[in-house]
């Protein structure tokens, strides 16, 4: 019997560094998007702390440091993107899709 619950991306091999949530959340404070992803990182750090105290998991608090991880390495991408002006009407709108299913 395991004694992880089912729901949660594997645990990777390796794991966080001791240092990367600090770290990460250094990053962020120093972003152009602060005012918003800082909040947003730290609600999510907490909930994954608390799920984490409960189910003696830390796959919880790993995901949500590589998530923020590739958020902040994929931001000046996308911000290129955005400043480019390329046309991406050609992507699907999920919100519209969403409301087809209703």
């Amino acid at each position: 019997m395991s004694a992880q619950p089912g729901h949660h991306a594997p645990v990777p091999p390796y794991g966080i560094a001791p240092g990367a949530p600090a770290e990460l959340l250094a990053q962020l404070r120093g972003s152009e998007r602060a005012q918003r992803w800082v909040p947003a990182f730290e609600g999510e750090w907490a909930a994954a702390l608390e799920e984490s105290r409960s189910t003696f998991s830390l796959a919880p608090l790993y995901e949500v440091v590589q998530v923020w991880q590739a958020r902040l390495a994929s931001a000046p991408a996308v911000d290129a993107f955005l400043i480019s002006g390329k046309d991406d009407s050609g992507f699907v709108d999920l919100a519209e899709i969403r409301g087809r299913r209703r």
